[in-house]
């Protein structure tokens, strides 16, 4: 879609926050650096759970078994006791040492 302007930052936050009033628990605005609308927060008291800018983890207040460190409620998704430390860094693929491996049909 080169042919269309890019969606511009502040229409994805208000999105973000039109979707997050509706009542929708994790919404994100991906494809931008923002940390807070890339960030995940405990659906009943707030507290940022997950912080992200980009690929980078900058907050982690989950406990062990997946809930918020502030109140325990438990956040919806499969989680590790801490976090991964991949950070930002870029891996290559290459497309053709995949062509061919799976057919589908």
């Amino acid at each position: 879609m080169l042919d269309k302007p890019v969606t511009p930052a502040k229409t994805l936050a208000r999105a973000r926050q039109i979707g997050l009033k509706t009542g929708l628990r994790y919404v994100y605005t991906g494809n931008i650096l923002h940390e807070e609308g890339s960030s995940t927060c405990c659906h009943e008291c707030g507290n940022r759970l997950i912080g992200r800018f980009g690929y980078d983890i900058t907050e982690w207040n989950l406990t062990a078994a997946g809930n918020c460190s502030a109140c325990g409620t438990p956040c919806a998704g499969v989680f590790e006791a801490k976090p991964g430390t991949w950070g930002s860094r870029r891996l290559p693929v290459m497309l053709s040492h995949f062509a061919g491996s799976r057919r589908v049909g």
